[in-house]
């Protein structure tokens, strides 16, 4: 590496993250007060003091104001003061970041804010007084109450019944859905469960509380919501006629359900698996010139909705009794009998050793005693996730330092990336690394504590954006590198 210290490409994105360094001085914490490139995160650190909190609220910046209220680690009077500010944005922040340490008087200014997003935030804050939340069930905005609805799903049953009953459809359907934001769901008082049944906003909600009879399987099973087949096609009463009706629903995720039944006949099984992989568009359609009816538009999404369930689907009565189906030749039922914790030695390794990435995962963290670092590593090269995720095998198995130091030579990049684990990594290997060529190792360097200072000056000019400024954010950087920066940006 040459001595010279070149400028940061993107000045902007290095310097906002410098905001976030735990090591930031004081005085430059201060002089980032006057940055106005960014998102004033400056005013997140937890280490502002009185002075710093008082300077923000006077400069009255949008953004520092902003970021200021969703301090965590504000102080109960500027609370307050925030409380009443003229921007409902700011006031919306304070609501939404409004802990267990906040005050009760802070939830009864918001609770009378005129703005409704004010009032909309309290509804999803689980920290508010309860007796205070409760009076959001009778709020004007009928936005607030349906967010209260969805967030409040343990409400006492007073409030779940004002919801459940409320005069507005869009609350209605928040009471009583197939999906909540938190967890456990709620289940109706059972004497509102004919009219939430008759309800069409509720219907859908409603099934899998209600005992089935003849009649209204029958009418339930010829439902146009898609929704409310769905639900009832998952619901343990359902007949062998109906169970076998809907497994030929033209609505893919409705077959789904059926699938996925512990008493539905295999051949039904396998032909709604098969029907599912073939009519799933190709890996490439978003990106096909072809253009299509609204109607052939919807039939291919919900054919990928399908597709994507199946293979992420886990049954709890496959893994109750998983033996049977451990050489399913359904991806979700070897999955699903991964997570037993108590399979065979040798189940559990031939379900190491399957050939889907998602089986040999869900084995390995159900079977963490029979995991040598040979294993760990092999899974972790072939973890293929479904969906974006930071997790990774390596994660939950860490790997030794011997085997780190190889990796930081590894052909694959995703490989390398886990090299900087390794506390004593020669530093030659580390330069290699920082100068790799794909970015994404350089972002895992970036992160590493104790890096030399020279090499973690570098990575400030990198032309990657996240790891010029993952780099700013690390502790380890150089107060005389702040400071630089800090000059750079003319502040």
């Amino acid at each position: 590496m040459s001595d010279a210290t070149p400028s940061p490409v993107h000045l902007n994105e290095v310097v906002e993250a410098l905001a976030e360094n735990p090591a930031l001085p004081p005085e430059l914490v201060r002089r980032l007060f006057a940055h106005r490139n960014g998102f004033g995160e400056v005013a997140k650190r937890p280490d502002l003091t009185d002075d710093m909190i008082a300077e923000i609220i006077a400069i009255d910046d949008h953004w520092l104001t902003h970021s200021l209220a969703l301090n965590r680690s504000l102080p109960h009077a500027f609370r307050m003061a925030l409380a009443e500010h003229p921007d409902p944005a700011v006031r919306t922040a304070v609501a939404s970041r409004a802990g267990g340490d906040a005050h009760r008087e802070l939830f009864e200014r918001l609770l009378g804010d005129a703005d409704p997003k004010v009032r909309g935030s309290l509804a999803e804050n689980d920290h508010m007084p309860a007796d205070l939340r409760a009076l959001l069930a009778a709020d004007a905005d009928p936005e607030v109450r349906a967010t209260l609805a969805q967030w409040w799903s343990q409400a006492p049953e007073p409030v779940r019944r004002r919801l459940l009953t409320d005069p507005n459809d869009a609350v209605r359907a928040g009471a009583c859905a197939t999906y909540y934001r938190q967890l456990p769901h709620p289940v109706p008082p059972a004497d509102l469960l004919p009219a939430l049944l008759a309800d069409p906003v509720t219907r859908a909600g409603a099934v899998r509380h209600c005992t089935l009879d003849a009649d209204t399987e029958r009418r339930l099973a010829h439902d146009p919501d898609e929704a409310v087949r769905k639900e009832l096609a998952e619901h343990p009463g359902l007949s062998a006629p109906l169970r076998d009706r809907l497994a030929e629903d033209p609505d893919p995720r409705v077959a789904l359900g059926i699938f996925a039944r512990q008493d539905t006949p295999e051949p039904t099984r396998a032909a709604i698996h098969a029907r599912i992989l073939t009519e799933a568009p190709p890996a490439d359609w978003l990106d096909d010139d072809q253009e299509l009816d609204d109607d052939a538009l919807e039939r291919q999404i919900l054919s990928e909705i399908a597709r994507l369930e199946l293979r992420t689907l886990r049954l709890p009565w496959v893994t109750a009794d998983p033996l049977p189906h451990t050489e399913s030749p359904y991806v979700c039922f070897r999955a699903s009998a991964a997570m037993s914790d108590s399979l065979p030695r040798p189940v559990a390794a031939r379900l190491l050793d399957d050939e889907e990435s998602s089986v040999r995962t869900t084995m390995a963290r159900h079977a963490r005693d029979r995991i040598d670092p040979a294993t760990a590593e092999r899974i972790d090269r072939s973890h293929r996730p479904y969906k974006r995720t930071r997790w990774r095998p390596a994660d939950d198995f860490p790997l030794p330092a011997d085997v780190l130091r190889r990796l930081a030579t590894d052909p694959d990049p995703r490989m390398r990336r886990l090299a900087p684990r390794d506390p004593d990594l020669p530093v030659e290997l580390l330069r290699a690394l920082a100068a790799d060529p794909d970015d994404s190792v350089r972002h895992a360097i970036a992160t590493r504590p104790g890096l030399p200072a020279r090499i973690l000056t570098r990575l400030l000019s990198d032309p990657s954006k996240r790891v010029a400024a993952t780099a700013a954010g690390n502790a380890d950087l150089p107060p005389a590198q702040m400071h630089r920066l800090i000059a750079l940006a003319g502040l």
